[in-house]
């Protein structure tokens, strides 16, 4: 899918997952309605010993503790990685209007792929996804990462 309008923010989105070290590598931004960044994260679980450190759930926590409000209505979140079924409910209950990822997880998405419950209505607001952007390079840098661990 070409949408060159968050290329930007997925680029950045990557550096981050290259920040990952042991852990797989999942980058998150989250942007403000003009689009300047306002949080970044990466994957920690490796490095915290926590199996919820996903990078979509630090980056909403950053931005959540700087806001001051738990509401997160105006902002895009940008990941690399289609969000799990953990990273869908947080993004649901922080009231993210719109989430972009790049690569598709088949396994465990929950944007989409495996489950769709970000576009669910039964669970409020329906979110909307935007699929698929620079999923090459975002694709890569995953294959790239479990090829080295074999």
């Amino acid at each position: 899918m070409t949408n060159h309008r968050f290329d930007q923010a997925m680029d950045l989105a990557l550096g981050q997952a290259k920040l990952s070290g042991k852990d797989v590598p999942v980058g998150a931004v989250i942007l403000d309605p003009s689009g300047l960044l306002v949080a970044s994260a990466h994957n920690e679980r490796e490095l915290t010993g926590d199996p919820t450190a996903h990078a979509e759930l630090l980056a909403i926590q950053r931005v959540g503790k700087a806001k001051g409000d738990w509401r997160l209505e105006d902002l895009t979140l940008v990941v690399t990685l289609e969000p799990c079924v953990m990273c869908a409910g947080a993004i649901i209950a922080a009231r993210i209007p719109r989430v972009v990822f790049g690569a598709f997880d088949e396994r465990v998405g929950a944007a989409g792929s495996r489950y769709d419950l970000l576009r669910d209505s039964r669970l409020g607001s329906p979110v909307e996804v935007i699929a698929g952007i620079m999923e090459k390079e975002c694709s890569q840098l995953l294959k790239d990462f479990f090829e080295a661990k074999r």
